[in-house]
């Protein structure tokens, strides 16, 4: 199984064109074989809390029409997508959710960010549960960003019989996590770890991409570097999880 972890610097609050952009992102990843595709953290808004915060119209549901082209992508091109946005709870906040849309344009599963971090309390409701999604027989655990400081939710994964942990985040120059965090979960875990990071500037400052990818061991199989729009991918020899 080819994986693809996606970056690009989103235009703040444009939800139309972001998503035209992820859009793309999953037919060039598609092109190129891979069967699944990671995008960062908030990437239908951009990681723009005040703006997020002030316009409820940039917020998302699970049915959401402004979709339909990610869900047609994800059909014309038999892939499936990790696609985080701001997307509503039954309560007053929403969350900071990821929404796994499969190769048939279905919502597979949606994780809500359970840790959330700094101003994010103010303006969203903390997740509950694990994410978890299978495809072509293979369980994936999900996490967001801050979530991955938390060595818990990684070795649930790999005690629940998850072989891929994939993690959108927004991550800025000089964080240690690219060498101390997600590297570290898959080694210690056994899991191949995919991490999607936006490019460009954020809430929390300039972003340098360098999405990639790990496997089991630690070794880093793939980067997408510094470009500002790009790709890594990686082929991923996985068997088919056990646990059901």
């Amino acid at each position: 199984m080819k994986l693809a972890s996606a970056q690009f610097t989103p235009v703040p609050g444009d939800v139309a064109g972001n998503l035209e952009t992820i859009r793309g992102l999953i037919v060039q990843a598609a092109g190129e074989g891979a069967r699944l595709v990671v995008l960062p953290e908030l990437a239908v808004t951009g990681y723009a809390l005040e703006l997020i915060a002030r316009d409820p119209g940039s917020w998302l549901t699970e049915d959401d029409p402004r979709l339909d082209p990610i869900r047609e992508a994800c059909r014309a091109t038999s892939t499936a997508v990790v696609v985080n946005a701001v997307v509503r709870t039954a309560g007053e906040l929403p969350g900071i959710t990821s929404l796994v849309i499969g190769p048939d344009g279905a919502l597979l599963a949606r994780y809500d960010k359970r840790h959330l971090h700094g101003e994010e309390h103010e303006l969203f409701a903390p997740g509950v549960a694990d994410g978890r999604f299978t495809l072509d027989g293979v369980r994936f655990a999900m996490a967001v960003c801050y979530d991955n400081r938390f060595p818990e939710i990684a070795e649930r994964a790999g005690a629940d019989g998850c072989r891929v942990y994939v993690a959108s985040s927004v991550l800025e120059e000089g964080n240690d996590s690219f060498e101390t965090v997600y590297p570290v979960r898959a080694r210690t875990n056994g899991l191949f770890v995919v991490l999607a990071n936006q490019t460009g500037p954020s809430d929390i400052g300039d972003c340098p991409g360098l999405s990639s990818i790990w496997g089991p061991d630690g070794t880093l199989l793939a980067t997408a570097g510094r470009s500002m729009r790009s790709l890594a991918i990686a082929e991923a020899a996985i068997e088919a999880a056990t646990h059901s």
